[in-house]
């Protein structure tokens, strides 16, 4: 679709909605911990820009031109099919500079990784879902990706199927949060640290009936209750026989991207999100599908309590 059809100027839109589900979910933010030790390690940085599009908005950090945090909001009730198109494009609302733009997929193998998917938000009438669909193609809502498809990185993809499957018997709502997880160790490539890990936690709401034996009305009982599921991406190559400093040294002389690793999805406690973002995640921490227990569990190493997921069978909601 032509960029003409749009007005890019205004995006005249209230982006991600923190009372979609009926509880309270506010989009994840930078925790005071972690704002106060960016400002001292770069005081002069600016803020993360704070853009809103149709049905989601994005959290993105202009130093590393990659978004934080990205959130939308789902209504499977009415989703609409609407043709993929490829208009990728620069937010026009904030310097180029600060957008990892088409320069850093050129000419090589790295997948433009949507972050909040096409499809999610396109939902509406015609001209919303339109609209919709086409912001998803703004560059602040991509990150790198491994090209290579396997089955993992299928089961990443339709992670929010499953849960928006799940959550159909109760709102027919779910949001979504995702981004990557910007390690200072990123390897670079053409001036942009490429993440290694990627981050997911979907919410839902589901209706708890507290209700009594013998309540008049037991309707007037009947409580919203959130849960959620957090999930990550790990592209970290997997070379046990390879010095991977040598390799990223040789890919960088050759102008190519960095080693990249197949792509293993775990369904991993939104407490360790937190531990690993700097986010404040707020009450996704308490809906956690995963219980106390587990989460709770062998607190010195977190990978150890990851479940990889190798189908959808697996997940836990």
């Amino acid at each position: 679709m032509d960029d003409a059809a749009f007005d890019t100027d205004g995006y005249d839109t209230d982006g991600y909605d923190s009372d979609f589900l009926g509880v309270a979910v506010p989009f994840p933010s930078l925790a005071a911990a972690a704002a106060a030790a960016a400002t001292a390690a770069a005081p002069a940085a600016a803020p993360n820009r704070e853009l809103a599009y149709t049905h989601f908005s994005v959290s993105l950090n202009p130093s590393r031109g990659l978004a934080t945090a990205t959130g939308v909001n789902i209504d499977g009730a009415q989703l609409v099919n609407v043709g993929r198109g490829n208009d990728w494009h620069l937010d026009p609302r904030i310097p180029e500079h600060e957008q990892t733009g088409e320069a850093v997929y050129a000419r090589n193998d790295l997948d433009r990784g949507h972050l909040v998917r096409r499809r999610d938000p396109v939902w509406g009438d015609g001209a919303t879902a339109a609209r919709a669909n086409y912001d998803t193609f703004a560059f602040t809502n991509a990150a790198p990706q491994a090209a290579g498809f396997n089955q993992s990185k299928e089961l990443w993809l339709g992670l929010e199927d499953h849960v928006l499957e799940y959550a159909r018997a109760n709102r027919n709502r779910i949001s979504v949060f995702t981004a990557p997880v910007l390690g200072d160790d990123d390897p670079l490539y053409r001036g942009v640290g490429i993440p290694q890990l990627f981050w997911k936690i979907a919410a839902w709401a589901t209706a708890s009936d507290t209700g009594q034996a013998g309540d008049a009305d037991e309707a007037d009982d009947a409580r919203i209750e959130l849960r959620a599921a957090g999930f990550l991406l790990d592209q970290r190559p997997q070379l046990s026989d390879i010095d991977l400093d040598e390799a990223r040294a040789l890919a960088l002389a050759n102008d190519a991207p960095p080693p990249l690793g197949p792509f293993r999805t775990f369904q991993v406690p939104i407490a360790d999100i937190a531990e690993v973002t700097g986010l404040d995640l707020g009450a996704l921490l308490g809906a956690d599908a995963l219980t106390p227990v587990e989460a709770a569990t062998d607190a010195a190493r977190p990978e150890a309590r990851w479940v990889e997921l190798l189908e959808p069978a697996a997940i836990r909601l």
